[in-house]
């Protein structure tokens, strides 16, 4: 559970471009996807990124993918219409990827790209299941590697992809005077940027509904107050600030509210803020801590760990009617829920015989699904698409994030350079 007292924060915002400190070890799930080929683009020249294998890279995170090493490729060829359809049928693979760069001057390029099903092209049938041609900047290039994965993706599955996103989390280092710092990243760790830094600890950003906007906690003013932050504009505005504690912010989907957690009137309970109005509403009154609350997919109502029945569980409470039910009963205790995007199921922490551990929950009266195997995962976050989660972990001894597959087969450290990495919160689609 999220702890419910902070110290308090001095805040010096900061924003500026960091190389990417955060990176992928694989440790899990690589051949149990979809057998797929992104041959390397081929350019005229020297490349500032090799777009092949950060698609490739996306593709297999996403855990419905393998894809095929090149010193396993029979041949690289830069478009359609030099592919050997029987040769890489052969070797069973699905769809391959197939492209070229060329300099358009000024320091931009001109990417070419086809995603080409095999099946269809040995049989002799049009191959070509999409292909486009964008010009970009050398500092563009990463991220539309990332658009072809979200078209490749969205192509062979019939549902969107998520690698052209982003990602906040939370450094500690403790040799800084500031050891902690609120970073955003694409979702892979690349592109980090320093939003602000405090002597004291930063906690739970999350995202609006739009992409624009984040929300904290601050101890600024003494006392824990939940901030907004316009991430274009960099203005903010403080949302609550009662006495007593004042966290866990969640925005509603329709992004006109927040859930909160607040203990103004004694125990820490579970409200509702207009971020319009700033008028409460408050959803729970037991008198067990209610925390950690998270809305449902269609806004009517919010999930939330409770201690009302023993141990921490979630519960659920309808925004309109403030009926409270338990969701989840196995486990020693489940906490941390929020849910699957399309409304389906729970992603959530899950004590079981000591360990803390990621685990999703089918609210059709499904069972819960352990995804990962360490001690100690915390902090879960799930993609926009819900194909992916992000965590926090302990690997090697230090705090940092990890990444799984929806449905456990891949997982990834994303360990720090230096320091420790909490708080993960992915960002909804980005236009």
């Amino acid at each position: 559970m999220k702890k419910l007292l902070m110290a308090l924060v001095g805040w010096l915002w900061f924003s500026q471009s960091a190389m990417a400190e955060l990176d992928i070890l694989v440790t899990g799930g690589m051949d149990s996807g979809r057998p797929v080929a992104i041959v390397p683009f081929k350019s005229d020249g020297s490349l500032p990124e090799d777009l092949a294998n950060v698609i490739s890279s996306d593709l297999m995170r996403s855990g419905k993918f393998t894809p095929l090493s090149r010193n396993s490729m029979p041949e690289q060829p830069a478009q359609s219409g030099q592919i050997n359809y029987p040769t890489w049928s052969a070797l069973g693979t699905e769809a391959v990827v197939v492209g070229h760069v060329e300099s358009a001057g000024a320091g931009q390029y001109r990417v070419t790209f086809e995603l080409v099903d095999v099946a269809r092209g040995k049989d002799g049938g049009n191959a070509v299941l999409d292909s486009r041609v964008a010009t970009v900047t050398a500092k563009q290039l990463r991220k539309y590697a990332h658009r072809i994965s979200d078209i490749v993706y969205e192509k062979l599955t019939g549902e969107r992809g998520a690698f052209l996103t982003s990602i906040l989390y939370v450094t500690v280092d403790r040799s800084q005077a500031m050891p902690y710092r609120l970073m955003l990243a694409d979702y892979d760790g690349y592109n980090e940027r320093m939003l602000l830094r405090s002597r004291e600890p930063i906690m739970s950003p999350t995202w609006s509904p739009d992409g624009r906007r984040i929300a904290y906690v601050s101890f600024e003013k003494r006392t824990p107050a939940i901030f907004i932050q316009d991430l274009y504009s960099q203005a903010r505005s403080m949302l609550v600030a009662l006495p007593g504690i004042n966290g866990a912010p969640s925005w509603s989907p329709d992004g006109r509210s927040m859930a909160v957690v607040l203990s103004k009137d004694g125990q820490p309970d579970i409200y509702t803020v207009d971020i319009g109005s700033r008028r409460l509403n408050r959803l729970t009154s037991d008198q067990a801590i209610d925390t950690e609350p998270s809305w449902s997919a269609d806004g009517r109502s919010v999930f939330f760990t409770s201690e009302r029945g023993g141990r921490p569980q979630i519960y659920k409470v309808d925004v309109a009617s403030h009926s409270a039910s338990r969701v989840t009963w196995e486990g020693d205790s489940n906490l941390g829920a929020s849910a699957t995007p399309d409304g389906k199921a729970l992603v959530m922490v899950s004590r079981v015989q000591g360990s803390y551990r990621i685990a999703r929950q089918d609210l059709n009266g499904g069972g819960v699904y352990v995804l990962t195997s360490s001690s100690l995962d915390e902090s879960p976050s799930v993609a926009p698409n819900g194909s992916m989660i992000i965590y926090s972990t302990v690997y090697q001894g230090r705090q940092g994030l990890a990444l799984v597959s929806a449905d456990g087969r891949f997982k990834a450290n994303l360990p720090s350079a230096k320091g420790e990495v909490r708080s993960p919160a992915w960002s909804p689609f980005l236009n």
